[in-house]
């Protein structure tokens, strides 16, 4: 579990396929083997890891569905160490389990902050609400406002400048992990409609009519 607040951006030093090394620092404090790290907002293994870089496999299924298939040699991306109990949660619940990928669609400069909108999927869609939660490449940030097919999000200077959201252009692919919390109400929801009525039990013969 993670929270989303960006810890290092760190540089993408080899690529093969199903595996990266990443140059870092801050992140490798404490690094163990099997410890979990958000890369770009995907929950990855680390398999070895040295004083200025760590490894990650990839499995092909991830590589399709999120934009670490994109990455080359020199690519930034963002980290982020697991949540442990005594930390602060800054941000909000990220799993780390990316729903799909979205682009951004525009980038205008508001006084200090920067609005940039993301087109999504409706999948995720269906998830968004203004002032709502929503992590993009592991950043967690808050949706000012939303159409059909997009939404919007207001960046400050630091999260521009400490996160890879400061060098994004119009077009990039970017990960996507809908709020959980959405995603449970939407679940509970969703059952409550499809549990058992009386058009159900007369449709299947447990009533007369």
């Amino acid at each position: 579990m993670f929270t989303g607040i960006i810890e290092e951006i760190g540089k993408v030093a080899f690529v093969e396929t199903g595996r990266l090394i990443i140059s870092a620092s801050d992140v490798l404090e404490g690094i163990g083997l099997g410890d979990s790290m958000s890369v770009n907002g995907v929950c990855l293994t680390v398999t070895s890891f040295n004083k200025s870089s760590f490894v990650v496999d990839v499995m092909p299924e991830t590589l399709k569905r999120t934009n670490l298939g994109l990455l080359r040699i020199g690519d930034e991306v963002n980290l982020e160490r697991p949540l442990t109990l005594e930390g602060r949660l800054g941000g909000h619940l990220v799993q780390g389990h990316v729903d799909d990928t979205g682009s951004v669609a525009s980038i205008i400069p508001e006084g200090e902050a920067t609005l940039i909108r993301f087109n999504a999927p409706a999948e995720i869609m269906r998830f968004t609400v203004p002032k709502g939660f929503i992590a993009v490449d592991g950043i967690s940030l808050t949706i000012v406002d939303k159409d059909s097919n997009s939404f919007r999000v207001s960046v400050v200077a630091h999260s521009r400048k400490y996160t890879t959201l400061g060098n994004r252009k119009v077009g990039d692919i970017v990960n996507l992990e809908a709020d959980i919390i959405a995603k449970y109400v939407a679940e509970f929801s969703q059952a409550q409609k499809t549990g058992i009525t009386v058009d159900l039990l007369q449709e299947n013969g447990f009533l007369v009519q």
